[in-house]
């Protein structure tokens, strides 16, 4: 009996459970679901022996108890998957948890919550503006020239027997400078004067006779067609005196020739021939040239729209300035005047040229040097000058950003005049002392707080 209630409770065990036993009668078992999978105490081998005792199905129990420890293996090894992926969850939420962004930031409250943080500074370099004369120029790129440029050549043929000069050195009108053997010449002028000696002496002679003869035709002893012949043999030999004396003269100017000197001051060359090298009258090549820098030129172009406000000052009879700067306008070489203007405008590129003189005694210009020429053609008396970089251009004309005292840009329409060395004159909008942004101003708008840095005050140019 005792058997058979283990029987019947196991059997109501393992129907709570929601399996089928071999009891039920039904066979094959069906297959169990994951959420269904009977506990431990459900393979219970006194039920097994009852069932046996009972002579039913004792193949169907050992199949059963043995299914049943299986699903118990497979639900033990399940829960240990889910624990192992519980922990790795928990771990990965830690890790973020520590790392995530923001962490430890200050502005946030304990609850989590941060405050916004309020818009930061814009930082910008200023310049403050300031009164002063502005000069009117016109600028101009030009190329020094010297006032005179020789090619010194041998007047005479011979050998180049020493050379005086250093290259590239400064030499003064009438200077040494080479010198050309002078044997040839000085035997010539030997042979010269002993042929105006012996000429000399023939026309002396034949003076004598020509006395005599007039002493003879007055007393009517000769005739006086010997007497005009004795006149003419006079007249004759004072003619081969006079050119034996050119002759003469000719060759004491070759030997001065053979002396060559500077025809003006000035810088020398590279040497173009060595000494002891053949030269010859009117060689193309020459010696060397000799270029005049004290004082130099300067000649520039400058379009034909503003020849007349140049016209107008040079005409006036006042000496117009003009200032020779580098090629980037930025350093001052040498100060000068007009010198000239040209009398045409070339119709291929529309500009009119004009030369100007340097004194040049510090040897700042150099001969073919590119310079930047400036036309002072007026002087604008106590203007508002600001730096040219704060100025900016929108569709409604230029303006600048005002620095006021607390922090604020304010953007300031201008009425702009003319502009020179990097200056700018302002006739309206701004005033002397007010700063202004000369670097940054691209990412301001009207009223925004900035963080400004002044930078060195603009200064007037003299």
């Amino acid at each position: 009996m005792s058997g058979d209630a283990d029987g019947e409770r196991d059997e109501g065990s393992d129907q709570t459970h929601g399996v089928r036993t071999p009891s039920d009668g039904d066979w094959p078992l069906p297959v169990l679901e994951a959420n269904r999978l009977p506990n431990r105490e459900c393979v219970k081998f006194d039920t097994f022996r009852a069932i046996s005792a009972k002579g039913k199905g004792v193949r169907h129990c050992d199949i059963w108890a043995t299914a049943c420890g299986i699903l118990g293996v497979m639900r033990r090894s399940a829960r240990t998957w889910v624990v192992v992926v519980i922990l790795g969850c928990v771990l990965a939420g830690g890790a973020y948890a520590l790392t995530r962004p923001g962490k430890g930031q200050p502005g946030r409250s304990g609850g989590g919550a941060s405050a916004a943080p309020g818009p930061r500074a814009t930082p910008v370099v200023t310049a403050v503006a300031r009164a002063g004369d502005l000069p009117v120029s016109l600028s101009a790129l030009g190329s020094v020239t010297a006032l005179n440029t020789v090619t010194v050549r041998s007047r005479v043929d011979g050998q180049l027997l020493k050379v005086h000069f250093g290259e590239g050195q400064l030499v003064r009108q009438g200077e040494l400078l080479a010198e050309i053997d002078p044997s040839p010449f000085q035997a010539q002028l030997k042979q010269a004067e002993g042929q105006l000696a012996r000429d000399m002496a023939a026309l002396q002679n034949a003076q004598l006779d020509l006395e005599r003869y007039r002493v003879l035709v007055d007393k009517e002893m000769i005739a006086r067609q010997q007497y005009d012949t004795q006149a003419a043999t006079v007249r004759q030999a004072e003619g081969a005196v006079k050119a034996d004396q050119g002759q003469l003269d000719l060759i004491k100017v070759q030997l001065d020739y053979c002396r060559i000197t500077a025809p003006l001051g000035g810088r020398v060359g590279l040497r173009l021939v060595d000494p002891g090298n053949m030269v010859k009258a009117n060689d193309p090549g020459g010696l060397v040239v000799i270029t005049q820098i004290e004082p130099i030129a300067l000649v520039f172009a400058i379009p034909e729209d503003s020849l007349q406000p140049v016209l107008r000052q040079y005409r006036s009879g006042k000496s117009v300035p003009v200032d020779a700067y580098d090629r980037e306008g930025k350093r001052k070489l040498a100060s000068g005047t007009l010198a000239a203007v040209d009398n045409q405008i070339d119709p291929g590129t529309g500009t009119a040229k004009l030369k100007a003189t340097f004194a040049n005694r510090d040897g700042a210009l150099f001969p073919n040097q590119f310079v930047n020429a400036r036309v002072l053609l007026d002087v604008l008396p106590n203007v508002v000058l600001a730096p040219s970089e704060a100025i900016q251009r929108g569709p409604q004309g230029a303006f600048v950003y005002v620095v006021k005292p607390d922090g604020v840009a304010q953007m300031r329409r201008l009425e702009l005049g003319p502009s020179d060395g990097g200056l700018v004159a302002v006739k309206q909008g701004l005033a002397p002392g007010e700063a202004v942004v000369v670097d940054g101003a691209e990412k301001l708008q009207d009223g925004a707080k900035v963080e400004p840095r002044e930078r060195a005050p603009a200064r007037t140019r003299s």
